[in-house]
């Protein structure tokens, strides 16, 4: 049986919040904990639009805070599946902040790799479809992909 092939664009999701009070740190910025929690939630709805089923976070990679949000800020979240492997596959989050009274451009605040692992009903690891890369920047990215995923194997090996 041929294995299940889907577009990228299939499963991106961008999901928008508001940041409110109880969502900021002492610094009054946005508490990154909860920019955290956001990330692996809009990863995970990711994984499971393209694997048709849940998923686990296995990694997180490269969580790199850019610049702060503060209340009220509009937070931008696009997410992406770039890689997929048997049953993992690797989610770029990419946050921005939207000036939504002037002109709607986003600022970059933060990028994330998430390695999820599709499931099956009792928690066992279960095939995921492949990725049709439509584009030159989707390849590019399927390409950096795979050596991000060597970089984990090989820190996995060395024992952090």
């Amino acid at each position: 049986m041929e294995r299940e092939t889907k577009k990228i664009s299939d499963s991106m999701i961008e999901h928008i919040y508001q940041v409110r009070p109880e969502h900021l740190n002492a610094a009054e910025r946005l508490f990154g904990g909860k920019l955290m929690e956001w990330i692996d939630e809009i990863a995970g709805m990711v994984g499971m639009r393209h694997s048709g089923g849940n998923v686990i976070t296995a990694s997180v990679d490269n969580l790199r805070f850019i610049r702060g949000a503060f209340q009220n800020d509009l937070i931008v979240l696009s997410a992406r599946v770039t890689y997929v492997g048997n049953s993992s596959m690797e989610v770029r989050v990419d946050t921005y902040v939207e000036d939504f009274e002037g002109n709607g451009a986003r600022k970059p605040i933060n990028r994330a790799y998430l390695t999820l692992v599709a499931v099956d009903s009792h928690g066992n690891p279960k095939q995921a479809p492949l990725i049709l890369l439509e584009t030159e920047g989707e390849r590019a990215e399927w390409e950096a992909a795979k050596k991000r995923k060597e970089l984990r194997n090989q820190r996995k090996i060395e024992g952090f």
